[in-house]
């Protein structure tokens, strides 16, 4: 069988993801759907996966929703996408796969570009990638399934445990929620099912990857994340595209379900191509006693809409939200995060750090909602925004909903600008303007990355660095 090396990751960072992957190479397809979003494209696509009569109406009703519900008001920069255009969905032509070299050679080449075969044999107890509309690789190592954790494509926990997944899908982001969340669920394929029992602790993360392969086209994964009472497990999202002629579309969902005292630390470094479009669709409920974390980190893509949710639905619940945003060019992040208290002694840390430079803008959006009877619940939100120059912009828009009179929210925002005498000031030390702006971006974030694993918090410092160096201009 012909070799393909493993580049080492920090070659392949110091390269740059867009350096490495180029411009979109043309590959096998095995099936591509695309046309009305009607119902026979809706049938078909469940026709073609082969789904239970259950998962097709679930389909039909988020069908239903999408074309009854308003486009969102927050959305923007988005009148160009004609979902006609896009293919709903795109079977590669490959085999799901158990381990790297029974993957076909022409995908293997880019996961290796990537360092993903290195980093999952590293650091990872399992992983899941994801090539356009279908999981093609499920690895779990052998520590995992002793544990009787189950990692699998979301298309065969469907198949397998049905029970299971028809307790908790779309129960914690219902299809009703916002327009392209019904969109979603009427056109979801790919993503990851990962049930962790009752107790267990999961010692290494698991990662989800997600690569979109070419141009107009479009990417619903859905990821469920079931963590049983007093479990604790870290989840690794990243995802990664080729440079495009024109765009893609990537309208992805996360529902996490925490039991009680169970802990779920969610983190994601979305490091698409300048072609794509983002919707990240991302809530937890966390029951008594249990903890969310989640980190955002939102590098590349031309528009970004995210902003992970926790409801806080147990006495004693408590979640951690950091997200990380940085627009470097003509480019959108419209990023934040939410938390619900819905019962008493409730506890929320919201965190946002924003970067806007070359006409870049980055937007906080946010929401703290503390209902009647969540008694002594107490909310902390820390916005703070990084202008690197007089092109750019970023707003905020906090928002409280305080109906229970014993809670304590606060509330802090700043906002900095990068001057001419502190590049002047670098400048004269050898640094160019973008190793200067990476400095100053790593700086001001530096406080929120301390509590990363070394492994993630080395690949998003190095990403961020890329990100201004001249090579990620040109993305």
């Amino acid at each position: 069988m012909t070799a393909v090396r493993v580049r080492p990751l920090k070659e392949i960072l110091e390269a740059g993801v867009e350096g490495v992957l180029g411009f979109q190479k043309p590959y096998p397809k095995e099936i591509e759907i695309r046309g009305r979003i009607e119902r026979s494209l809706i049938e078909e696509i469940s026709r073609v996966k082969k789904e239970p009569d259950w998962m097709r109406r679930l389909r039909l009703r988020a069908l239903e929703l999408f074309y009854k519900l308003p486009m969102p008001r927050w959305v923007i920069g988005i009148e160009e996408i004609d979902l006609e255009e896009i293919a709903a969905y795109v079977k590669p032509k490959a085999e799901r796969a158990e381990t790297w070299e029974d993957l076909p050679l022409w995908m293997r080449e880019y996961y290796s570009k990537l360092g993903l075969p290195e980093a999952e044999a590293r650091f990872l107890s399992g992983m899941t990638a994801v090539f356009d509309s279908e999981a093609v690789l499920n690895l779990a190592k052998k520590e995992l399934k002793e544990k009787g954790v189950i990692l699998v494509p979301m298309e065969e926990a469907v198949q397998k445990y049905p029970d299971l997944v028809k307790q908790y899908f779309g129960r914690v982001f219902p299809a009703s929620d916002h327009k392209f969340a019904a969109l979603h669920h009427a056109l979801w394929s790919g993503g990851a099912f990962v049930y962790v029992p009752p107790g267990v602790k999961v010692s290494q993360p698991i990662e989800a990857f997600f690569f979109i392969g070419s141009e107009l086209e479009g990417q619903f994964e859905h990821t469920l994340l079931v963590a049983g009472e007093n479990s604790y497990i870290e989840f690794i999202e990243g995802c990664a595209a080729p440079m495009l002629k024109t765009f893609s579309f990537h309208d992805g969902m996360v529902e996490i379900y925490a039991h009680r005292g169970a802990r779920v630390h969610f983190y994601t470094i979305q490091n698409w191509s300048r072609d794509i479009i983002n919707f990240n669709n991302k809530r937890a409920i966390a029951e008594e006693g249990a903890h969310i974390e989640w980190l955002e980190g939102s590098i590349g893509s031309r528009l970004t809409y995210t902003y992970p949710t926790t409801i806080l639905k147990g006495r004693g619940s408590s979640t951690r939200n950091v997200s990380v945003a940085i627009a470097n060019g003509p480019y959108i992040k419209d990023t934040g995060g939410k938390a619900i208290h819905a019962a008493p002694n409730t506890k929320s840390y919201i965190v946002s750090k924003s970067i806007s430079s070359s006409g870049g803008l980055t937007v906080y959006r946010g929401l703290v909602k503390i209902n009647r009877g969540a008694k002594n619940s107490v909310s902390h939100v820390q916005c703070d925004s990084l202008v690197l120059d007089d092109k750019s912009k970023a707003y905020t828009y906090p928002r409280n909903e305080v109906d229970e009179p014993s809670a304590e929210v606060g509330h802090e925002a700043s906002i900095g600008r990068l001057s001419e005498d502190q590049l002047f000031y670098m400048a004269n030390r050898g640094l160019s303007e973008g190793e200067a702006k990476a400095l100053i971006v790593l700086g001001f974030i530096q406080d929120v990355l301390r509590a990363l694993p070394l492994e993630l918090l080395g690949v998003l410092s190095k990403v961020i660095e890329l990100e201004f160096s001249e090579l990620g201009a040109l993305g």
